[in-house]
């Protein structure tokens, strides 16, 4: 069964790392969000501060299950924030580029909160994928090895929909989250996965005419939940045209907190397996 944190964990020091990218983590290849989470807590390893804030990540090819070299470089340093970029690579070509800011914590400032979860059923009262798809032995092997989900609607033959997600997702093994940037690294994770997932209901059914890898994914992070194992994947794909697709979504707490929102643009290629 994968391991999120030893997965994603780098080794080295003075802004050069390494890590190994796990074929736990299979879609088409390594799944984006998992490769852009070691990104995250790269950053984690070359700051002070502990408040991750935002993080705008750029796939730029698609990665094998072997070493990657992280490199972290301080564009800014404040008093209260640091922005940091991470370039990946692996054989010396480019696989990802990324930018974050970190804050400090505690910091005063504007307080509002107005987001409102919408109205699912709590994962407890929701059987999983799992027990509901008769052919879930066939889907990608991160479902069987790392991830878990709990669709709030579901249909063995999907029909024609709007392009919104709405699934309870965790992790198989989650472990602990003392780390605010392995948490983070969670976050952004989920909001990667769930892009492409709000994006298909429209073209429904199955095989649909193209597949779209996400070109990036960011993240805004609000508040942290490492107690929950369980968390609310809401995304929304409202626009799908001349080859791209745009999606935006949120992450929630079985409480109703929102703990992440962020973005993607997602890439249109023909599907090789469509009937």
């Amino acid at each position: 069964m994968a391991d999120f944190a030893t997965d994603t964990a780098l080794r080295g020091g003075n802004g050069r790392y390494r890590a190994v990218l796990s074929p736990d983590w299979k879609v088409w290849g390594p799944l984006g969000g998992y490769v852009a989470a070691i990104a995250q807590r790269a950053i984690g390893l070359e700051t002070d501060l502990r408040r991750p804030a935002s993080i705008s990540c750029q796939f730029l090819a698609m990665a094998e299950f072997a070493p990657v070299d992280v490199e972290v470089r301080t564009l800014r340093r404040g008093k209260r924030s640091h922005a940091l970029e991470v370039h990946m690579t692996q054989g010396g070509e480019p696989v990802l580029a990324a930018m974050g800011w970190v804050v400090d914590e505690g910091m005063r400032g504007l307080e509002h909160e107005h987001a409102a979860m919408p109205n699912v059923p709590p994962p407890a009262h929701l059987p999983s994928y799992a027990e509901r798809a008769t052919n879930y032995a066939e889907w990608y092997p991160v479902w069987h090895a790392a991830i878990d989900g709990k669709p709030t609607l579901w249909s063995e033959d999907p029909q024609p929909g709007p392009p919104v997600w709405h699934t309870w997702m965790r992790l198989l093994q989650t472990p602990p989250l003392d780390d605010p940037f392995l948490d983070a690294a969670r976050l952004l994770m989920w909001l990667d996965l769930m892009m492409w997932n709000a994006a298909t209901p429209p073209h429904m059914p199955w095989p649909i005419s193209h597949i779209a890898p996400n070109l990036d994914v960011s993240a805004t992070y609000h508040a942290r939940a490492p107690q929950d194992e369980w968390l609310l994947c809401d995304a929304y794909a409202p626009i799908g045209r001349d080859g791209l697709v745009g999606c935006s979504g949120r992450v929630w707490t079985p409480s109703g907190r929102l703990v992440a929102s962020g973005t993607s643009c997602l890439f249109c290629r023909p599907n090789p397996i469509q009937a």
